[in-house]
């Protein structure tokens, strides 16, 4: 059974406070793109799951992938689950911004649901996947989200940027969300990141923004190139997206560059 998990970008994201949990609330806008990872789901003869990946690399120790964490949390709610060979084709740059592993992990919930008619609920999805990883409830609804909480409380909003053209840069720098959380400085905000979205793009500079972007410059200077590249080049707005490392410029139709003007290393792609 063959599944398409897809990524997502952050539309502003403001870290309001630290918890007694250690983890941070946070506010933030959730939008889904079609660049997408390959996940196959096969099922095995023997007693363990195995996870095989190609393409892009995937950092850490295999047996830590969300994926067959999201099999072995399926497994303790229904012992008779069999295991699975899974095969995954990694498209989405890993430690970029983008939910390439939750949306795997998330990804693999759906597939086991379906590939075994579990007839799990969207509401038992959506737990599991925050049992997951934080971001790993968005793609259970991967619709346009209002974002609270450590990002697992989800609104879905009317947002349709349809009729626009994403550039997504991916410089290749590998940001950990938690190292990320430790050069920001929580803060409270009166403004609804769903307020500003709702106005036109052009509005959006200056009052959308990533509270992870200003720390991130500083820490990676050569990043700043790409934001101001990317407004040269005629984007309506420009951010960080998630923690990093990625920038994604938003543009008219007819107004994004057809080929990349940024250094041959980074990983430029134009999404409908």
């Amino acid at each position: 059974m063959l599944f398409f998990p897809n990524c997502k970008i952050n539309l502003g994201l403001k870290i309001l406070r630290k918890r007694p949990d250690g983890y941070h609330d946070l506010e933030t806008v959730f939008y889904p793109l079609p660049l997408k990872d390959v996940l196959e789901l096969l099922p095995a003869s023997s007693t363990e799951p195995t996870f095989h990946s190609y393409g892009l690399p995937i950092p850490g120790d295999p047996a830590d992938n969300l994926c067959l964490k999201a099999w072995r949390l399926i497994k303790q709610v229904f012992p008779e689950l069999p295991a699975i060979h899974i095969h995954l084709y990694k498209n989405i740059p890993t430690g970029a911004g983008l939910g390439g592993g939750s949306a795997n992990g998330a990804g693999t919930l759906t597939a086991l649901d379906r590939l075994f008619n579990l007839n799990l609920s969207r509401e038992q999805l959506l737990q599991y996947a925050a049992q997951l990883g934080s971001d790993c409830p968005f793609f259970i609804l991967n619709t346009p989200s209002l974002g609270h909480g450590r990002g697992e409380r989800l609104q879905p909003i009317p947002l349709d940027l349809s009729g626009y053209t994403f550039v997504l840069v991916d410089p290749g720098i590998h940001i950990s969300t938690a190292a990320a959380f430790t050069l920001c400085t929580p803060h409270e905000s009166a403004t609804s990141l769903q307020d500003i979205v709702t106005q036109p793009i052009d509005t959006w500079v200056g009052a959308l923004v990533n509270d992870f972007e200003a720390p991130m410059l500083v820490l990676h200077p050569d990043l700043k190139k790409i934001n101001e590249t990317l407004y040269a080049k005629g984007a309506l707005y420009s951010s960080l997206t998630g923690s990093g490392s990625s920038f994604v410029g938003i543009f008219q139709k007819d107004k994004a560059p057809l080929t990349s003007p940024f250094h041959k290393s980074y990983n430029y792609r134009i999404l409908p």
